[in-house]
């Protein structure tokens, strides 16, 4: 039952021939111009860069664990150890070396770059080992300043991905079965996708434009204007003469304001009758303040951090109302995390089985925990898990126990077990 539609022109057609089809009308944000134009919110403005940490740190923060229920434990410590994660119930063990080896939590940085410019690429790497497995050697990040186009085919998926040739040669081209693309909120054949940002654009262009027109009014208005005021003519029938001496006075006034410092040193010399004063505005200059913040309010508001601008000046909602939002926000991290997790399912982990073992092997999933829901950790709560034999006491909860309350390390002779010395004590009391 072959498609009958299509999300693309007929045939194989690139990202040029589609703008068309995105509907984006405004220019500087239709790629590759808005590459630019994102770059600069997120350096630029404050409440930009905010937000994106607001989101992509706890992302970055939680545990990401593998999940290898149903499958072989080679294939899951495989995976496992090209990625540089834990095996979800077993303790996780460190890599002996870190130089040259592949970084989760870089690559994951990057791959959050979808949210800024809509789409983040990488290329995938591997190397073969002395039995013939494929590892993962890096995924290697594409900059999206460097994507040249996208071949898309009439069903919407993916073709390739074009990069700009450098020092005059060709462009590169990436076949889909290397690439891992990351692509936010994409649309059909939208492989650009959607950045985060786009919502907050007019938001930042708006408060912008206040910014400079405030820095104006303070540079005009903070000190005060010098102004001179001449001295009265000398009384002459000759009125050439007369029109010359006001001319010559204004002009000396006109030197003198524009010289006008304050100083130890400073002062100034004016003939009898004559006036200098620093004029400032009259009347109430224009508030701004409150535009600027009602800009900073909707950019958070485009990522639903609303609660980033709670307890401000003239702020409206209490601290009590930032769980309420907390709990929207929390619930967008989770939904992002667990989109990353798919694509890194679908296009890194399975293809790395379907390398070493075939696609009929069962492959294991990249599980992010859930973020916003772990309760604070007390000895309370402890003791109460305890009593109700939910935890057992054991060596690895008193090493977690002493080393999050930073306690010293239990001192134990030569051969000694935790449950020897404490019977030991235990005795030893009685």
């Amino acid at each position: 039952m072959p498609e009958i539609g299509y999300q693309a022109d007929p045939g194989v057609v690139t990202w040029g021939t589609l703008l068309a089809w995105v509907g984006e009308k405004n220019p500087d944000m239709q790629w590759p111009n808005s590459i630019d134009v994102f770059d600069r919110m997120r350096r630029e403005d404050p409440q930009v860069k905010s937000v994106l940490r607001a989101v992509t740190l706890p992302i970055l923060r939680t545990e990401w664990v593998l999940d290898g229920s149903g499958c072989r434990d080679e294939v899951t410590e495989h995976i496992a150890r090209d990625l540089g994660v834990g095996i979800k119930g077993k303790p996780y063990v460190a890599p002996r070396r870190r130089k040259g080896r592949f970084s989760f939590k870089q690559f994951l940085r990057l791959a959050l770059l979808q949210l800024v410019y809509g789409h983040s690429i990488f290329e995938q790497v591997y190397t073969i080992d002395a039995s013939g497995l494929a590892h993962v050697h890096k995924l290697a990040w594409r900059p999206p300043r460097t994507i040249a186009d996208f071949e898309v085919a009439k069903d919407g998926g993916l073709i390739a991905v074009k990069q700009h040739g450098t020092a005059g040669a060709p462009d590169v081209r990436i076949p889909v079965d290397r690439l891992v693309a990351f692509v936010h909120e994409r649309e059909g054949a939208n492989w650009v996708g959607e950045s985060l940002l786009r919502a907050a654009y007019k938001m930042f262009v708006l408060k912008d434009r206040v910014l400079r027109i405030q820095a104006l009014t303070a540079e005009r208005n903070g000190l005060g204007l010098p102004v001179v005021i001449s001295a009265e003519p000398p009384e002459s029938d000759d009125f050439d003469k007369a029109v010359e001496w006001l001319d010559e006075q204004i002009k000396n006034g006109e030197d003198i304001a524009k010289q006008a410092r304050a100083g130890d040193a400073a002062g100034v010399s004016l003939p009898y009758g004559a006036d200098l004063k620093f004029v400032g505005v009259t009347g109430k200059l224009p508030d701004t303040d409150q535009a600027i913040r009602y800009y900073d309010e909707q950019i958070a508001r485009a990522v639903l951090a609303n609660f980033l601008n709670l307890g401000g000046n003239n702020s409206k909602g209490s601290y009590a109302l930032s769980d309420v939002l907390g709990s929207f926000f929390t619930d967008s991290l989770n939904t992002i995390a667990e989109d990353v997790a798919d694509v890194i399912d679908q296009h890194v982990i399975e293809d790395i089985v379907d390398l070493n073992w075939g696609p009929e092997e069962p492959a294991p999933r990249l599980v992010p925990a859930p973020i916003g829901e772990r309760q604070q950790i007390t000895a309370e709560v402890l003791k109460a898990l305890i009593e109700c034999r939910a935890l057992i006491v054991d060596e690895p909860l008193r090493a977690y126990v002493r080393d999050r309350w930073g306690l010293p390390v239990e001192a134990l002779l030569a051969g000694e077990t935790v449950d020897a010395a404490e019977t030991e004590a235990e005795e030893a009391a009685a």
